[in-house]
């Protein structure tokens, strides 16, 4: 047994969870009726140490970034959902529609600080043209080869092939040959129909979301996955959704990394007037990264935990805070304080807070820089 395993194994003696610390050591798969059993317990210490030990037997102390930039090209939709304070109508003030033009100067301006991601999203716009997508990926892919296209949630797929009468699997194709790299992960929310119907009405059935994704993988693709927790659904509501995303990582393989997000409740029709808890927040990302043993990677959204409860987690399971961001929306139209962007230097300071070792990533997890030997 290895000093860390024997260290982290006495934060778990006594907490009644022994017998999931040993079957993690051993490299068994735990069950929906284990990780039920976790979210139970109030020991957090304990279900920390479980997923750190199941975090450094994948990433030993390396806690990763990237240079991203978010560009949201438009917040018009379709949909209501009520969990969303982003989306607005056509007859709303404060919509917005960005040109492609002005989508590429964000790009070409970002790409000044170094970025290797633009990570693009918005809402299902009632008319935009097949095209119009087609020629945003185009002028962005001529910016720079070398710039990852992270684009389109699974619902946006799907709404621009049903608006375009195309396959879902020929709009990826065209998208792909345009210059997509990656999708996101976002609008996974939570996969039970009965929860999707109170936060997300009308929004695709998570059979849809997976399926999404499911043809992107088949295709080579790689992709994202998130969940959004601390609203109306159940404990066992978040097993069933992690395990409808094990389960297709089991198929497919195509998953990079997962990121919890955690509910921001400000402006919205939700009845639940507070985000999820620190401890909740924390146990959740620990659980994920124990139950979801076929995913490399879990990510502490600093967006919607903030930067202190990130670093935390870095001991709970994650091993990547996500990105500089720049700017960021979505989170922040929903009552998110966290700032709109983290330099670079403030990503490095808060890994080695944490005691880990920063590694700058690009969008597949692979390290780009390894910075040993800092301190603050």
């Amino acid at each position: 047994m290895g000093s860390i395993q024997i260290l982290l194994s006495k934060a778990v003696e006594g907490s009644g969870l022994e017998d999931l610390f040993d079957k993690v050591a051993a490299g068994q798969r735990i069950t929906e009726s284990d990780a039920r059993k976790l979210f139970e317990s109030i020991n957090l210490n304990a279900i920390g140490a479980i997923a750190d030990f199941a975090n450094q037997r994948k990433n030993g102390l390396r806690a990763s970034y990237i240079l991203n930039r978010y560009i949201n090209y438009s917040n018009y939709c379709i949909l209501s959902c009520q969990f969303c304070a982003f989306a607005r109508k056509k007859r709303n003030a404060d919509g917005f529609q960005l040109s492609i033009p002005e989508i590429v100067d964000k790009a070409r301006e970002a790409l000044k600080f170094g970025i290797t991601e633009l990570h693009i999203v918005g809402g299902l716009h009632p008319n935009l043209p097949f095209g119009h997508y087609l020629e945003m990926l185009t002028a962005l892919r001529s910016l720079s080869p070398a710039l990852h296209l992270k684009c389109f949630t699974a619902i946006e797929i799907l709404h621009i092939a049903w608006l375009a009468r195309k396959s879902v699997r020929e709009t990826l194709q065209l998208f792909k040959e345009a210059g997509l790299d990656s999708l996101t992960g976002g609008g996974a929310e939570i996969f039970k129909n009965e929860v999707r119907s109170q936060i997300a009405k009308g929004k695709e059935s998570a059979s849809e979301y997976l399926d999404v994704h499911r043809q992107w993988h088949l295709m080579g693709g790689r992709s994202t996955c998130t969940m959004l927790y601390g609203h109306v659904e159940s404990l066992e509501d978040r097993v069933d959704h992690l395990s409808q995303l094990r389960s297709l990582q089991d198929e497919t393989g195509g998953f990079t990394g997962f990121i919890p997000l955690a509910y921001q409740p400000g402006n919205n029709s939700i009845p639940i007037h507070h985000g999820p808890t620190g401890f909740d927040s924390l146990r959740t990302l620990a659980i994920s990264r124990i139950f979801l043993d076929n995913f490399d990677h879990l990510t502490a959204y600093w967006i919607g935990l903030g930067t202190r409860l990130a670093q935390v987690a870095l001991h709970y399971g994650a091993d990547d805070l996500h990105g500089t961001i720049l700017e960021e929306h979505i989170f922040h139209m929903a009552g998110s304080t966290s700032p709109q962007l983290q330099t670079e230097s403030e990503m490095i300071k808060a890994i080695v807070e944490a005691g880990r070792i920063p590694v700058q990533r690009d969008t597949f997890y692979e390290a780009l820089r390894i910075h040993e030997s800092l301190s603050f």
